[in-house]
């Protein structure tokens, strides 16, 4: 089994959380895991990308070549754009269809939409939108780790088994607010796979 995620955003969005949560719930799983992470900025606003890769074999690298990334998973679709050379013919694509506009020269999000919608494989809708309604404007990226979750090869239990690990000093009703919001993005991601 090997499984190889490039997780994409902004400063702020919680992405290296996503990243954390799949090495605890991997490490759990006793699989191998490697990840390097790049901060464009270490303020709200700056891109951050995080590779990770995870096998029951071991893992002498932590890149990822061109065209070889089974998923890009991203909170914002300008970023998730950004890494498209690095997703295989047959990788998945998940992001938020909502984009963070912290440039001047955002490119038009139609433009994005038609790039990644070239892809076969590709789950986007408002994550940021349905964090709101289910759980808390922040836990949006644990509804990205739950629309994410279908292509990762680590079981939903032990992903929230990771959640609630990872998020447990803060309090119960954090843990269960990052659950939900998680089971939540996992149940509207099966509708974009039954397609």
């Amino acid at each position: 089994m090997k499984t190889d995620i490039v997780l994409a955003g902004v400063g702020g969005q919680g992405i290296l959380s996503v990243a954390t949560i799949l090495g605890v719930a991997a490490l759990k799983e006793g699989l191998n895991i490697k990840q390097a992470e790049v901060h464009g900025m270490s303020q709200r606003g700056g891109d951050v990308q995080s590779t990770l890769r995870i096998s029951s074999s071991p893992i002498h690298s932590d890149l990822i070549p061109s065209g070889t990334a089974d998923l890009i998973v991203s909170l914002e679709p300008m970023e998730a754009l950004r890494y498209l050379p690095l997703l295989s013919p047959k990788g998945w694509i998940v992001t938020s269809s909502a984009p963070f506009i912290n440039i001047p020269n955002y490119p038009d999000i139609e433009i994005i939409e038609n790039e990644l919608n070239k892809s076969e494989n590709v789950v986007s809708f408002d994550m940021e939108a349905m964090a709101k309604e289910v759980a808390s404007p922040r836990s949006s990226n644990m509804v990205l780790l739950g629309a994410a979750s279908h292509f990762i090869d680590l079981s939903s239990e032990k992903i929230e088994d990771a959640i609630t690990n990872v998020f447990s000093s803060k309090g119960e009703a954090i843990v269960e607010s990052n659950l939900k919001a998680y089971r939540c993005g996992r149940e509207k991601a099966s509708s974009y796979i039954a397609k």
